[in-house]
């Protein structure tokens, strides 16, 4: 009832404030990592759902922070499947780096079980890769505090040399 009473300049503060919170938590928690990756898994085969591990989401995590100040894609050399992206700004959600991954599908011949000449699509069948069965992500700002990066784990490992994705 007192809503009125509150200066104009407090409010806008506020709600600029709430709309930060809301964006930055937008398209980043669990659920939207694991509905991005499961939905083209449903794609190419039944039943091939990840779920969540908090090991893979930790390793991500700590993978990411220590990255964060060269803020650059080297790949960890860990024990698990991995995909690395770095963009700017709000809109580069994990849900839009797991969609950069997604859209290599193109270049994959699964025919020949190749990505078409000088093209990549490692991102995009380590994603689909149908013996990882578990998933654990993070996005970080970068210490440019522009860029953020998203690293994402797998288990079981994929893109083995010579087999297929599913």
């Amino acid at each position: 009832m007192y809503f009125h009473k509150i200066p104009l300049s407090l409010l806008l503060i506020f709600l600029t404030l709430a709309t930060i919170f809301h964006d930055s938590k937008a398209q980043n928690s669990q659920a939207d990592f694991l509905t991005a990756h499961n939905t083209p898994r449903a794609l190419v085969f039944a039943n091939g759902a990840m779920t969540w591990s908090n090991t893979l989401g930790n390793y991500s995590l700590n993978y990411a922070n220590a990255r964060a100040g060269a803020c650059n894609m080297v790949p960890s050399g860990g024990p698990y499947g991995e995909n690395l992206a770095t963009g700017s700004g709000p809109t580069f959600t994990g849900v839009a780096a797991v969609n950069i991954w997604v859209n290599q599908k193109p270049n994959y011949n699964y025919a020949a079980n190749t990505c078409s000449g000088g093209q990549i699509c490692t991102s995009y069948t380590q994603v689909v890769w149908a013996n990882s069965v578990q998933l654990g992500c993070a996005r970080v700002l970068c210490t440019n505090n522009v860029f953020y990066l998203v690293v994402c784990s797998y288990s079981v490992k994929g893109n083995v040399a010579g087999e297929w994705p599913y």
